[in-house]
């Protein structure tokens, strides 16, 4: 896998590795700590690549580790998704597979420390009571518990672990700085009380520690020298570092926060995401049209396409909103250099070549990719009636149309050159049919007598085709930052996200495509096997992107 782009993380990393550097002589060392609370999404790989990538590039390593400290919405479903979804992306980390509950214990531990050093105290303001508390910028925080005497708070913590207390009724507080300017160093909470059931370690604990206390003890723990994470957590840096400053810790990690992917006409928020699931707005988290990342591979994203687009947006220290046509750009051009072609009739009408002998069928030899020899060739069939777009002909053309019409010669793609002679209508005017006669000088769509054929028209052969079901998506939502927005973002939600075409006919090849296999379908766009709703008895397609790429004629 190629080795990802320089940016200011590596710089600073480059300083700390170097003689006299913080890190000198150490082994650079990340990690990527998700919440198994949901699906991962585009954000996320963003994430991946940047904490996976950066070790990488100093030959240095990864932890995999699931921050389940939040018993509320973790599930051993969203694990097992976010594996399945980093291994996808081409990562992997090895034997280094934690969960933040690993540590409860020594979290626990800690936190004692804490109180023994006069550095945290038990707290029995309500929550409705801390933020009436919290003051501002010229008042500062208060609570009348913070004097409280240290063997009375260790007394409490030690029952709040037993459970003697109903959820709400007391946290743990770290003993900062009631009057600073940062809030979250205004003694933040660092435990409460959560009676609820973990999906790992059952009703074992009842209070849970919180994200700005677990996380630095987790960094410590693993051996952690670079703490890579959004934009968000810079205002969360100085608790971060107050935290390991005050255990027994000999490890130092260096928190280094870089902006978070944005990108329009989508939501990224979990909680959004997992709405629009709930509600039944979408078919699950890997709907084609969701930012999740098996929802894009589900939708015939490749890995080297995400990959190209989070190195080029680059990583930077200012939040930006990224056009969600640079993302189907990333795509395109992967595609348009790695997938096979294909023939596929989407809105199929018959034409039948009159002059054809009935009976008789013709093999074509045709590539699979016309700058890739290496992909080899595949066998099309012709005869006498083929099936092609309904678009590819007009009974009273429009200027400039360059396909079938009564008397107009069009190629039919690698077969021959024919010339329409007509068409036949059902009783409400709509043209089931059209007819044409084919010049066997012509074979290979080649031109003898140097006649000029404007228009080449792509096709199936209707004796051996295959039937498919075809489903082609556009954005979910009808304004670039449903966010943004007044009212729910559910009311921006797209009616013209999905459209679902039944009767499609396309080339035998396909027949025994696989889930892993992209194809440009001929003038349509780029396809792949639906990997959920599709079977050898009914094949399902799902269009990954359009072959009009909007972004780089921008």
């Amino acid at each position: 896998m190629e080795v990802m782009s320089g940016n200011f993380i590596h710089t600073f990393i480059d300083e700390d590795i170097a003689e006299g550097g913080t890190y000198y002589g150490k082994r650079v060392h990340t990690r990527f700590p998700p919440e198994p609370n949901g699906y991962l999404h585009i954000g996320h790989a963003k994430a991946i690549f940047v904490n996976f990538g950066t070790a990488q590039k100093y030959n240095g390593l990864c932890n995999l580790r699931m921050d389940d400290t939040n018993p509320t919405k973790e599930d051993v479903e969203y694990v097992d998704a976010i594996k399945e979804d980093i291994s996808w992306l081409g990562f992997d980390w090895e034997d280094r597979f934690y969960y933040a509950s690993d540590y409860f214990e020594q979290m626990y531990g800690y936190a004692v420390e804490l109180i023994e050093k006069g550095l945290a105290y038990v707290c029995e303001l309500s929550g409705d009571r801390m933020r009436e508390y919290r003051g501002d910028l010229s008042t500062p925080a208060k609570s009348p518990y913070r004097n409280r005497p240290i063997e009375e708070s260790l007394d409490l913590f030690k029952r709040m672990r037993a459970g003697e207390f109903e959820d709400g009724k007391m946290t743990l507080r770290a003993k900062i700085d009631l009057a600073s300017g940062n809030f979250n160093m205004r003694d933040p909470v660092l435990y409460r009380i959560n009676h609820m059931h973990h999906h790992r370690t059952g009703d074992k604990w009842c209070i849970y520690p919180m994200y700005d206390f677990a996380h630095p003890i987790e960094d410590v723990i693993e051996g952690i020298t670079h703490s890579l994470c959004t934009l968000e957590f810079e205002a969360h840096r100085p608790l971060y570092d107050w935290v390991v400053d005050n255990i027994s810790a000999t490890n130092k990690p260096r928190q280094i926060e870089f902006a978070r992917l944005g990108i329009n006409n989508t939501v990224m928020s979990k909680r959004k995401l997992r709405q629009l699931v709930e509600e039944k707005h979408v078919s699950g988290w890997d709907d084609p049209r969701m930012p999740t990342i098996c929802g894009l591979r589900r939708r015939g994203y490749t890995p080297a396409a995400i990959r190209s687009f989070t190195d080029q947006i680059g990583v930077s220290k200012v939040n930006s909103t990224v056009e969600y046509g640079f993302l189907e750009h990333c795509l395109r051009d992967d595609l348009n250099e790695n997938a096979a072609r294909a023939m596929a009739v989407l809105d199929p009408i018959k034409l039948v070549i009159t002059n054809y002998p009935e009976g008789k069928t013709e093999e074509f030899e045709v590539e699979n990719h016309p700058n890739h020899p290496e992909m080899g060739t595949r066998t099309v069939t012709f005869s006498r009636e083929l099936y092609i777009e309904s678009t590819d002909f007009m009974e009273e053309p429009i200027k400039k149309y360059q396909r079938l019409y009564p008397g107009n010669e069009v190629r039919i793609k690698s077969a021959y050159i024919v010339k329409c002679t007509g068409c036949e209508k059902d009783a409400d005017g709509k043209v089931t049919t059209v007819y044409a006669e084919y010049d066997p000088e012509t074979r290979g769509g080649n031109t003898p007598d140097g006649r000029k054929v404007r228009g080449t028209i792509h096709w199936v052969n209707a004796e051996d085709c295959i039937d498919a079901e075809v489903r082609l998506y556009d954005n979910l939502f009808t304004v670039p930052d449903p966010d943004a927005e007044e009212g729910d973002f559910i009311d921006y939600l797209s009616p013209d996200s999905l459209k679902v075409l039944k009767n499609c006919k396309l080339e035998r090849s396909l027949k025994n495509a696989d889930n892993a296999d992209r194809f440009q379908f001929m003038r349509q766009g780029y396809f792949c096997i639906d990997n959920k709703g599709s079977s050898p008895e009914r094949l399902v397609f799902n269009r990954a992107v359009n072959l009009k790429d909007s972004f780089k004629k921008k």
